[in-house]
């Protein structure tokens, strides 16, 4: 590839080589690899279903552990608003009160979420500041028609002389209203984590943030933190980090050639949350929750999201303690056969893991399949919901193991993947617990464990023009392919994401 030194002085900038670069356009031409699914995941086969008895034993154990590790949640929150109001942004487009009917013109559209929208618009968190900004930039408000009214009100939540919600950050976004103020999903996070990660009564919180809006969460923080640390009574630590530069990568044209600006400069793309690998691996905790920013509840719905959090610690100090014993007695020298048997079948039977080929059993060969990075996530019966699945996966050196997979990831032409696909009956809400440290309390270097395979390819556009992006592999896909799994079924109503506007008027965020 020739690149020019103009080209050479923009790759280093990004801190990347012009290998690095060159290998990344080699991704494009291979094209997007498919995974090898070879079951779903299921309940008693991949997936374990915690009766009661079992799950306040495993809170009880969470309890008792958590004051001797250093905790964190992670909240990826660098996602703007845009989509959340994308329904709102096409009606005030289309929509003129002038030569339409409000009530035709949303079935005419078929839009059950922005009909749900104008049905209960008043119950909206925000609704009292539209009102309120709506009469003082429009002296005649009162006096219009209700479509009229309408309008003007979508106009003031979207623009900037109003509340401008689409320009915010997620996390920012008024979610939840309560007699005394009004909280944004940011606030419910630090909220919901002093329920189960304080520790001597500290709490610590990092999110990832568009480095443009820090500020903006910092601001925030000043203007909520009395009324959160009275309320739980805890101190919080809050960090933030963004995505590394280093992690953006190049786009190309249908040719496969370095993608050019207007400016004739090379495009590169953010590389998609997986590059948030590189976030987690600088944190120096040894127990991480993961949760995205906008999967919150009001405070009134929090108590079951809380016992399942504990749960699912409880469930990773179990396993945890188990797998450090083993790699104890591996790192002791001579095994004898029954025990090196009876840590094989714990990696199959606990973990679901297992080669393909007859490897000897041996101490390196368990020692190397027990010493990586551990996550216990949460999955959800699939009632329609959105998110990627769990399935047993097969990779290129014939090691089957637990996997969450998108979508597209799966060869569905191929009829045999398309209908395992089919068997799944779960997927993943993004409720992972995290063990980042070995048995030596050593920080695991997480990037090995990352399956670079499990990039993904997306079609995009740029300046009118064609692209091809490159994503890396995702965060909780490929990003932890090489992770020790366990998956734990959980209830739908501790999911509860905002991923349009009027996810907002459902039960879990409505003012009990």
């Amino acid at each position: 590839m020739n690149f020019t030194e103009k080209d050479i002085l923009q790759i280093q900038e990004k801190g990347l080589s012009t290998s690095e670069v060159e290998d990344q356009i080699s991704i494009f031409k291979r094209g997007n690899i498919k995974v090898n699914i070879t079951e779903a995941a299921t309940v008693g086969n991949g997936i374990s279903r915690i009766n009661e008895d079992e799950k306040k034993k495993l809170i009880s154990y969470y309890e008792s552990e958590k004051e001797q590790d250093s905790l964190l949640k992670f909240v990826p929150a660098s996602g703007a608003a845009t989509r959340m109001f994308k329904a709102l942004h096409n009606f005030n487009d289309e929509f003129d009160p002038g030569k339409h009917d409000l009530k035709e013109y949303l079935d005419s559209t078929g839009d059950k979420d922005l009909q749900r929208f104008f049905k209960h618009l008043e119950k909206l968190p925000f609704y009292g500041h539209a009102l309120e900004k709506a009469r003082n930039n429009h002296s005649d408000f009162d006096e219009r028609s209700t479509d009229a009214q309408t309008k003007l009100l979508v106009q003031t939540i979207l623009e900037p002389n109003g509340l401008y919600l689409s320009n915010l950050p997620k996390g920012l976004v008024p979610f939840h209203k309560y007699s005394t103020h009004i909280a944004t999903a940011f606030e419910e996070h630090l909220i919901e984590a002093a329920r189960y990660i304080s520790v001597n009564g500290v709490v610590k919180v990092h999110f990832t943030v568009a480095e443009e809006d820090k500020e903006k969460f910092q601001s925030e923080w000043k203007q909520v933190r009395s009324r959160v640390e009275d309320k739980t009574g805890v101190k919080f630590e809050i960090e933030y980090s963004y995505q590394d530069p280093k992690t953006d990568t190049i786009a190309v044209d249908n040719d496969f050639k370095p993608f050019r600006t207007t400016d004739d400069e090379l495009f590169f793309r953010p590389g998609g949350h997986g590059a948030l690998i590189e976030n987690l691996d600088q944190l120096e905790e040894e127990i991480v929750f993961i949760k995205n920013i906008d999967n919150v509840v009001t405070e009134a719905n929090i108590g079951k999201v809380v016992e399942f959090k504990k749960m699912l610690g409880g469930k990773l100090f179990q396993v945890q303690r188990s797998i450090f014993q083993y790699l104890k007695i591996l790192d002791s020298g001579e095994v004898p056969r029954d025990k090196l048997n009876e840590i094989h079948s714990f990696i199959k039977k606990e973990l679901f893991l297992q080669s393909d080929s007859q490897k000897e059993i041996t101490a390196g060969y368990l020692k190397d399949k027990l010493h990586r990075p551990l996550r216990v996530c949460g999955m959800v019966k699939n009632e329609g919901e959105p998110g990627g699945g769990p399935f047993l996966v097969k990779d290129k050196d014939g090691e089957i193991s637990l996997q969450i997979i998108e979508g597209a990831q799966i060869d569905n032409d191929n009829p045999e993947q398309s209908k395992i696909a089919r068997e799944a009956t779960h997927f993943n809400p993004v409720d992972i617990v995290c063990g980042l440290k070995d048995h030596k309390g050593k920080s695991y270097e997480l990037h090995q464990y990352v399956d670079e395979d499990m990039s993904f390819i997306a079609d995009k556009t740029k300046d009118g023009k064609p692209l091809k992006a490159l994503e890396r592999p995702g965060l909780w896909n490929g990003g932890m392919a090489k992770w020790n799994t366990i998956f734990v079924e959980v209830p739908v109503d501790t999911f509860n994401p905002v991923k349009t506007v009027s996810d907002l008027l459902k039960e879990s965020h409505q003012p009990a």
